[in-house]
């Protein structure tokens, strides 16, 4: 089940670089929002398949699951109950305002990662 996947590594160092740069130097409403967000799951995507040899499918939904599940508990404002807003990078990470964008730019990236997956 664990594995070391130097593709799928060099993947995630790449994504992970652009979602800085995004998240820096891009200050719009489309490329940061929307575009930084179907590129997170595909982030999470590609670090988890550099480590593990979990079947595409099944991890891909597993982390649009997590991911919506993340962008539900929003709703419900969780970051302040569990009181973690003192904790600048975690708080900006889980995020703190639901949005349906969100979700539906989830599925786009897991769709993608879906495809990218059926051509390789």
């Amino acid at each position: 089940m664990f594995i070391w996947n130097k593709k799928y590594f060099y993947f995630t160092l790449i994504l992970l670089l652009i979602e800085v740069c995004i998240a820096v130097f891009v200050n719009e409403s489309f490329i940061r929002p929307f575009i930084g967000d179907v590129l997170v799951v595909i982030l999470i995507y590609c670090f988890v398949r550099a480590f593990c040899n979990i079947h595409s499918s099944i991890l891909a939904f597993s982390i649009l699951a997590f991911s919506c599940t993340i962008e539900i508990l929003q709703y419900f404002n969780f970051v302040n109950k569990l009181g973690l807003q003192k904790y600048k990078i975690l708080a900006v990470a889980l995020g703190s305002t639901f949005d349906w964008k969100d979700i539906i730019a989830y599925t786009i990236g897991i769709i993608t990662v879906l495809w990218l997956e059926k051509r390789t």
